[in-house]
């Protein structure tokens, strides 16, 4: 999907007095981010920081407690950078078994409690359980879902500012 349909371009027309920067990477994990993140920071210097990180590294079957420690240095650069965060939840498929999509699913809640930051739900929880809004894959939202994004974050994206 071109990057004009997704749903950070969707956001930023209807939020014009906040200037969204796309830096994401299709295919990331977190330590993908990790690298990635100081570079970007120095290169932005963004008041606030939209981490949406980790799917990946759950849809590899990687440690949480790995995703864990990268998702906490990001925040933690985040925040030492001057930077708000918000922290979006992040879920694996069913099929990865209740046992890791428990350990999973509690890092989250878990970093924003001790970090301090706001704790964004996952967006994809409706739009997965609709298949007229996923891609072929299962996985990825089609371009008919950006707009239901972009209307989910919006008001998490303006509470951070207001702030």
């Amino acid at each position: 999907m071109d990057e004009a349909d997704g749903w950070v371009r969707k956001l930023q027309q209807n939020l014009p007095d906040i200037q969204l920067i796309n830096a994401s990477v299709s295919g990331e994990t977190s330590d993908g981010g990790l690298r990635r993140l100081p570079g970007l920071l120095a290169q932005h210097q963004p008041d606030w920081v939209f981490i949406e990180l980790g799917g990946n590294d759950g849809l590899r079957g990687f440690q949480p407690a790995l995703t864990q420690q990268n998702l906490a240095q990001l925040i933690e650069l985040s925040q030492a950078a001057g930077a708000g965060v918000l922290l979006s939840e992040v879920m694996v498929p069913p099929n990865y078994g209740r046992r890791y999509a428990e350990l999973f699913q509690g890092i989250y809640p878990s970093l924003a409690e001790a970090h301090d930051v706001a704790l964004v739900p996952f967006f994809m929880t409706e739009i997965a359980t609709d298949p007229s809004l996923m891609q072929r894959d299962g996985i990825h939202p089609n371009r008919a879902a950006q707009e239901k994004i972009a209307a989910f974050l919006k008001p998490w994206f303006e509470q951070a500012v207001a702030e």
